[in-house]
């Protein structure tokens, strides 16, 4: 996510390292680099200036109180605060006081993912929410999004109201009668998914402005792709002057392309960002924290999002299995067979990793990283006799050279795996005691964010 503007950042942040003092000078020259860097990244230029100025004006002023700026710590917590507080608001992703149903309306052109994106969410309030939801085909312009809404709704077992589109049959009305249905049948939400355009025209925003008029939305969301950076902020614009927006959802926030939208939108719409979509895959869509999304811009990464993750996942794998004995740093390698295939429903290993405190700086690690190694560290744990696998104690010299004939590997890749299997259980006794006694998501990132904090894993390159 935004990997760009991370690697970037991180180059700058390495100017702040050191045992002296910076002088004004020496800051303002590393901000020009982060300024540079914001607007390669389609930042606003409105928005990089103004971030930037405020960035030396705390920096100099911790300078001139003696405090000085020693290693990083100082700069890190205030581009932290800064970039946190301009993608900020008080505003809750929901409305907070819906109707019920409530009435959701997404609207955004075509190609940036409402269609995707309503099934998502859909799903998200099933999930976190509990609630019963339909999702109500209103697109009678593109081909086939009917049909697509549709076929999501199958796949994931969500509701759809749909009708054939021809003559008679408008978006409109569709709206009215899924909220009807809604009604009639009890659910706790209705998604209305709308018709788009390659641009912004009148007939569109007539179009979208008879389904509002006709289902009185609770909150109407602007589904803008955030590869397109700028322009995704002059269609927020664009669409606030005609429709009472709620909230913003950036799609394809993981792809590798400039990704400013993410910084510049909040301040130049003025409407909130709700929801990320960070993948392909039905869960991958989060609710919108600045706090998070900032730790992730500075290579901090995101242990709170990968710790719910873990959580979803094991929902899914086995809700009555104590897990309990993994926070103890109590794990078999048995377990840790369970974990990886876990890691596999939280999506792909370079995602997963991504999260990890200082993977921007193994961007090459992270290309590198593939699915087969799942299936490698696999091959290894299958190759121990079950005892060995509840006992990895046991495993000595002639075991090892077994275990690699066994799966086709070297002695070291076999190595390599029992060395990271101790060093996570070292991790997860570390964070079971801290999420035991109520220890903030900042003190997680401290913790975890040490250099030689996460493991390598077998096929994996060197990236410690």
């Amino acid at each position: 996510m935004l990997e760009n503007l991370t690697q970037s950042f991180g180059r700058v942040l390495d100017r702040f390292r050191g045992p002296g003092k910076l002088s004004p000078e020496e800051i303002q020259a590393a901000l020009r680099d982060v300024r540079r860097a914001l607007l390669e990244a389609d930042v606003h230029f409105k928005v990089a200036k103004e971030f930037t100025n405020r960035v030396a004006e705390k920096l100099e002023g911790e300078a001139k109180l003696g405090r000085g700026i020693q290693g990083s710590q100082q700069a890190i917590h205030t581009f932290h605060q800064e970039l946190s507080r301009l993608m900020h608001s008080k505003e809750a992703s929901l409305p907070a006081n819906p109707g019920h149903p409530m009435v959701l309306l997404l609207a955004g052109l075509q190609g940036a993912g409402k269609t995707t994106t309503a099934a998502k969410l859909a799903l998200w309030l099933r999930k976190r929410k509990n609630s019963k939801v339909l999702l109500a085909a209103c697109d009678l312009q593109r081909p086939a999004a009917v049909d697509q809404l549709v076929t999501l709704g199958k796949q994931l077992d969500l509701p759809v109201y749909s009708e054939t589109p021809g003559p008679g049959v408008t978006p409109e009305g569709v709206a009215q009668r899924a909220l009807e249905q809604a009604k009639t049948q009890r659910y706790d939400a209705v998604i209305l998914d709308s018709a788009g355009r390659l641009h912004i025209d009148d007939e569109l925003m007539g179009e979208i402005q008879a389904v509002s008029k006709a289902a009185s939305p609770d909150a109407t969301y602007l589904v803008l792709d955030s590869m397109t950076g700028q322009d995704a902020v002059e269609s927020a614009q664009r669409f606030n002057d005609t429709l009472e927006l709620y909230g913003l959802i950036l799609t394809k926030m993981d792809g590798d392309a400039r990704g400013g939208a993410a910084l510049s939108v909040r301040e130049i719409s003025g409407k909130p960002i709700s929801f990320l979509g960070t993948g392909e895959k039905p869960g991958d869509l989060e609710e919108f924290d600045s706090d998070r999304l900032a730790g992730r811009i500075l290579d901090m990464g995101d242990i709170v999002g990968l710790v719910e993750g873990a959580q979803d996942a094991l929902q899914e794998e086995q809700e009555t299995k104590d897990y309990s004995k993994m926070m103890e740093g109590k794990l078999t390698m048995a377990d840790l067979l369970d974990q990886f295939r876990m890691l596999k429903k939280m999506g792909s290993m370079k995602k997963v990793l991504g999260m990890m405190p200082g993977m921007g700086k193994m961007s090459g690690l992270l290309d590198s990283m593939d699915d087969r190694q799942f299936s490698r560290i696999e091959a290894i744990v299958l190759s121990m006799t079950p005892k060995e696998r509840l006992h990895p104690e046991l495993l000595d010299g002639s075991r090892r050279k077994r275990i690699a004939r066994g799966c086709g590997q070297e002695v070291s890749a076999v190595n390599q795996l029992l060395r990271s299997f101790q060093d996570m259980q070292k991790q997860m006794k570390s964070m079971g005691k801290m999420m035991k006694s109520g220890r903030s998501k900042k003190r997680l990132l401290q913790q975890f964010g040490r250099p030689g904090s996460m493991p390598n894993f077998p096929g994996a390159p060197k990236g410690r």
